[in-house]
């Protein structure tokens, strides 16, 4: 069962689509070990497994279970962390604008306590924020990544209304054999900086220019240096958004977003390891 949830995350299969594939493709069959004549995981059972891990809270531990045979595989984390945030969409919400309101203030909106079917469909933990200009709802999936190996060693799921800043305490982390962390200018601060000193390590964080007192030249250039070990992170969003069907989550509500969003994180670790042991089989 943990391997179809697997399989959903490396793919971004909803539950029907896994129970439908498994029965098409003779890999995904052999992947589940199954034989032709097994009975296949319909997507309810799919669906149920998924949401006793989440309501258990059971997925983060197994993240960190993974963490630990990466370091026994020789994966240790180094090099320095790197970190940084990305957006992860869900089925937009038509609420009115007084709906909205009270959701905001964590209030139920009028008419949707005596309409528990219409409350269900309706997710009231995701939220919106502007990126680019654009607008856009859902939650942020927060990592932070080793320089080295491009594995995810610590993740934090928000709404996407969370600054990207907000979430570090829940990232950093002493086990890197670098004391170099990386991130964009929407990480940089006085408390930033002074947290990081406190634990001793090294900031690389961006510079960024003020209102009345852009960047001078050499900050400019020392922003493009950092920027070429920062876009290692890059690889994460972009594997899983290329490589593994999107980053859409279909789920209503934080706690099945933290299981789907952790999943994805640990199949992308687990994708990545495949890479690296093809690259490199004796690590060090």
């Amino acid at each position: 069962m943990f391997k179809t949830l697997v399989l959903g995350a490396l793919y971004n299969l909803s539950d029907d689509q896994i129970e439908y594939q498994v029965r098409d493709r003779l890999s995904f069959m052999r992947f589940l070990g199954l034989g032709l004549e097994d009975r296949v995981p319909d997507a309810k059972t799919v669906w149920l497994y998924r949401e006793a891990l989440a309501q258990a809270g059971l997925v983060e531990a197994l993240f960190k279970q993974f963490d630990g045979y990466l370091a026994r595989r020789g994966y240790i984390a180094r090099g320095g962390q790197i970190l940084d945030a990305s957006i992860v969409p869900v089925p937009k919400n038509h609420n009115t604008r007084e709906e909205n309101k009270a959701i905001k203030s964590g209030e139920v909106p009028e008419g949707w306590s005596d309409k528990p079917a219409k409350r269900s469909q309706k997710d009231v933990d995701a939220r919106w924020t502007k990126k680019h200009g654009k607008s856009h709802y859902g939650y942020k999936n927060h990592v932070s990544m080793d320089r080295k190996h491009k594995l995810v060693r610590r993740y934090h799921v928000s709404d996407a209304a969370l600054h990207d800043s907000q979430a570090v305490d829940h990232l950093l982390t002493r086990g890197n054999t670098g004391a170099g962390v990386w991130a964009d200018p929407a990480y940089r601060s006085e408390e930033m900086e002074a947290k990081l000193r406190g634990m001793k390590l090294r900031s690389h964080i961006h510079r960024k220019g003020k209102r009345g007192k852009p960047l001078t030249e050499q900050a400019k250039s020392s922003n493009r240096t950092k920027s070429s070990v920062r876009a290692r992170v890059e690889h994460v969003f972009g594997a899983q958004t290329n490589d593994m069907g999107g980053t859409l989550v279909r789920t209503i509500g934080m706690v099945r977003a933290k299981a789907k969003i952790g999943m994805k994180n640990l199949a992308y670790n687990m994708r990545r390891l495949g890479q690296l042991s093809r690259l490199n089989p004796c690590p060090g």
